[in-house]
């Protein structure tokens, strides 16, 4: 079977593009490592893709690929099968798709980190409440999105739209090709002050935060003493001598006991550091014409805001607004921090421009599972190592040297050691695979597991990505997934076996 290699998306950053002349669609796209499918989009193939996440035609019956409460019952749970499984007595249920392993590289540092769908606690994805859950929480812009049309659906513990007017494949490719708004005021925002802020949190994290520079952030992991990752937050170093950190939605309560305990456990050996919660909205512009949608309301030169850099300024009238050059869709685009009072303003001001439209979490899922980014409860947990994630850039060198953050003594050995597991990425034709699915091997033994998947719209054919065995994640090596042909939307019966090829492990 040939090797064919496939680029994930990739971010665009002012260090590569104009923010004044973002010149046409596929100039824009080509010098940001789209790949050759890509391409094909960008010079203006037309795309006759029927949504699949309106195939019963239902805006109401979405279906968000996020955790086993998001999905039906029939494709939630993992079967229990034996450790060596025949793969023809489960054709009854099961169509097998062939893939092959092929270089991906699961992005670059830093960007897997900002905003979105990083909830955290995916399974709160449409769960209804019970008598006994608390009521959802509401974003300040709540009222903004039902009068636009928004969706709402419960999301880790937030009352958040999946999608406006717009059907979600429209939302995605708007994004694309132009920018899109994301109501992130969900996600915990937080400071640390003090002149041990960086001893605070260089204890809890595997980046090396001391070495960034005055107003740059980076992506970085909270991990336990066995180097399970308790969360991805990003972590930038103000020029205001504190540190401001934004992490998940759906693990803030552990998040502040773990950011509170430390703080009790250093003021009591006599340091001085400091956790405020900051109650601002905040607002994702995304997409290739987000920085120039923005100049227009700053006086600020974003060309100098380069990627995962930040800066306090005024936007659109609005003072003390902190602008931060990352995102989660594999676009270029900014995450802007509004007083709670001023979000509905702001959100106004930016849809005045005809390039700017909203859109939710369907739209956000996909977008970031073509860029290749992992989601907090799906792809990686508590049982996942950095390592065993392809997250081993997040680890400072300078840390790897000293083994000083937690669970080093078993992260930093399997820097150089053999996997039992590792996340990898894949592509294929024919019916999406979806998250739970099983991977096997070419004989029917199970050795991994889809984490997540779904159509791409610009690709046009599925990606996902999910565990397997160490000794499978070579490139070139065939391997099976399963597809549940009872799936009622997504997975359709096909006449043959499409092809599948997992598109890399970095």
């Amino acid at each position: 079977m040939m090797v064919d290699e496939f680029t994930f998306l990739r971010s665009r950053s002012p260090a590569s593009e104009a923010v004044s002349n973002p010149g046409p669609n596929m100039q824009r796209l080509i010098p940001l490592i789209f790949g050759k499918k890509i391409l094909e989009f960008a010079l203006g193939l037309k795309l006759k893709l029927k949504d699949p996440l309106e195939a019963n035609g239902g805006g109401t019956e979405l279906h968000i690929p996020l955790s086993s409460a998001a999905q039906p019952a029939s494709t939630c749970a993992v079967r229990e099968q034996s450790p060596r499984l025949g793969v023809r007595s489960q054709l009854f249920s099961l169509k097998m798709q062939r893939f092959r392993i092929s270089a991906w590289r699961l992005w670059d540092p830093f960007c897997a980190g900002a905003a979105g769908m990083r909830s955290g606690c995916p399974a709160a994805a449409r769960r209804p409440l019970s008598s006994g859950q608390e009521p959802l929480k509401k974003t300040p812009l709540f009222d903004f999105h039902q009068s636009h049309g928004g969706k709402m659906v419960s999301f880790a513990g937030w009352s958040l739209p999946v999608q406006y007017r717009d059907s979600h494949l429209e939302s995605h490719l708007h994004t694309r090709r132009h920018c899109s708004l994301f109501d992130v005021s969900h996600m915990l925002q937080t400071k640390i002050f003090g002149q041990d802020r960086v001893k605070l949190m260089e204890s809890l994290v595997v980046g090396d935060i001391a070495e960034l520079k005055p107003n740059q952030g980076t992506l970085t992991l909270f991990t336990n003493e066995k180097g399970g990752i308790i969360d991805d937050l990003i972590v930038t170093n103000t020029s205001d001598e504190y540190l401001y950190v934004v992490s998940n939605a759906g693990c803030r309560e552990k998040d502040m006991a773990l950011m509170q305990n430390k703080v009790s456990e250093l003021r009591s050996a006599g340091c001085d550091v400091n956790l405020e919660v900051i109650d601002n909205a905040l607002i994702a512009l995304q997409g290739p014409s987000a920085a120039h949608v923005l100049q227009a309301g700053v006086s600020h030169d974003l060309q100098k805001l380069t990627f995962m850099t930040s800066a306090v300024m005024d936007v659109f009238g609005i003072p003390g607004c902190r602008v931060t050059r990352c995102g989660y869709t594999g676009e270029d685009g900014v995450e802007i921090s509004v007083p709670a009072e001023r979000a509905v303003h702001l959100a106004e001001a930016l849809l005045d421009n005809k390039e700017v439209k909203l859109a939710g979490l369907a739209a956000r899922d996909s977008l970031r599972l073509e860029a290749g980014l992992c989601l907090y409860g799906n792809d990686i947990d508590e049982r996942t190592t950095p390592v065993e994630g392809s997250l081993g850039w997040t680890l400072g060198k300078r840390r790897r040297a000293a083994m000083d953050f937690p669970g080093a003594a078993i992260v930093v050995p399997q820097m150089k050691g053999k996997l039992t597991r590792k996340r990898v990425g894949l592509t294929s034709t024919g019916a999406p695979i979806r998250q739970h699915s099983l991977i096997m091997n070419t004989e029917g033994a199970v050795i991994g597991e889809i984490t997540s998947g779904c159509p791409s719209p610009c690709l046009k054919k599925n990606v996902a990505m999910g565990y397997v065995d160490g000794d499978y994640s070579k490139i070139g090596t065939q391997l099976l997934v399963e597809v549940d042909t009872t799936r009622p939307r997504g997975c359709f019966h096909t006449p043959s076996l499409p092809e599948f090829e997992l598109t890399g492990n970095s």
